[in-house]
């Protein structure tokens, strides 16, 4: 079937991509919606919960949740931000739900640009279409909900119409009940967790380039509709220093510096305007450099896109950032 396909096609690309596929499911219209079979979790009773989000059992008694059950569970979420926190080496509560949650708005946008982009599909609700299942560290397992819909994208869709459909299935269901409960338990500004879940999103170019080259542009073009829209304007804009270089500047900061050992992620809003540019201007050669490489050329200074180092904190939270959505290092701030 043809989302399990694509699901199977976008898991490759990566852990942050990869959802289980369903036994069902069926794609429709863009102007149909089709039915959740087993329910989207809205008003179940949340779980007992746990550091790892342990507690109650979803879809058939097997372990997968809700989607909702992410942000219901507060008393879950509470705990996995001390754990957090206490692996961080962080006193602050507020510099690991900042972190946590970007890497889970990078778990749950990567699957997405995913599916879009390589077969043209987008859920009808992530939070409808998504199971989770709780896991110690890594990302976060997730699994295509037992009749869940999706949509099958026309090939002329206007991009702002493709860019809607891919927020309205990722933020308003997942990312904004996500956001509130923790600013329930956590005290932080909205402004920090949506410029997280747009940095978060714009890093998903970071990681399709290196196993489907041919998807960026069409991803690129995405992740610039979609950081414009609703909760997420104004919280940064992508650039492109050179073609296939991608880059996003956002108005923010993620607190990543607070940690112990912790520095400046490239797409801060407190990096300094030289510090950006000679940071641009490494990706841009290294680009060049792999370009020629892979043309037959002599080997030069790599492709690692210009980066400065990967922390690998949010990764070994349970659902950490996405490799390249913290991009690289500037030093401590």
């Amino acid at each position: 079937m043809a989302v399990g396909r694509a699901l199977a096609e976008v898991s490759a690309f990566g852990p942050y991509f990869a959802v289980e596929p369903a036994g069902t499911g069926r794609t429709t219209g863009p102007g149909e919606r089709d039915g959740h079979g087993d329910g989207d979790g809205r008003g179940r009773a949340a779980g007992p919960g746990g550091a790892g989000w342990a507690g109650a059992a979803g879809d058939g008694g097997d372990g997968w949740r809700p989607m909702a059950e992410l942000a219901t569970d507060t008393a879950a979420l509470r705990a996995r931000i001390a754990d957090f926190a206490r692996r961080l080496g962080t006193g602050e509560p507020r510099v690991a739900a900042s972190i946590l949650f970007q890497g889970l708005a990078a778990r749950l946008w990567s699957p997405v640009v995913g599916t879009v982009t390589a077969r043209g599909l987008v859920p009808v609700d992530a939070a409808g279409c998504l199971r989770w299942r709780p896991a110690a560290t890594g990302p976060l397992p997730l699994r295509a909900a037992a009749g869940g819909g999706w949509l099958a994208v026309p090939a002329d869709l206007p991009a702002g119409r493709v860019a809607g459909l891919v927020y309205d299935a990722v933020v308003p269901g997942l990312l904004a009940p996500l956001a509130d409960a923790v600013r329930d338990v956590v005290k932080i500004p909205a402004a920090v967790l949506w410029g997280n879940a747009a940095s978060a999103l714009a890093g998903t170019l970071r990681t399709l380039p290196p196993v489907r080259p041919d998807l960026g542009p069409a991803a690129a073009r995405l992740v610039a509709g979609v950081v414009r829209l609703g909760l997420l304007a104004g919280t940064g804009e992508p650039a492109e220093p050179a073609p296939g270089v991608h880059f996003f500047v956002r108005t923010s900061c993620c607190l990543y510096y607070r940690v112990p050992g912790g520095g400046l992620c490239d797409d801060c809003a407190l990096v300094r305007p030289p510090d950006r540019a000679a940071a641009w201007a490494r990706a841009a050669r290294a680009a060049g450099a792999a370009a020629r490489h892979a043309a037959g050329g002599a080997a030069g200074e790599g492709a690692d896109g210009g980066r400065e180092g990967r922390g690998t904190d949010r990764e070994e939270a349970g659902g950490g950032a996405a490799e390249g959505t913290d991009g690289g290092r500037e030093g401590p701030g």
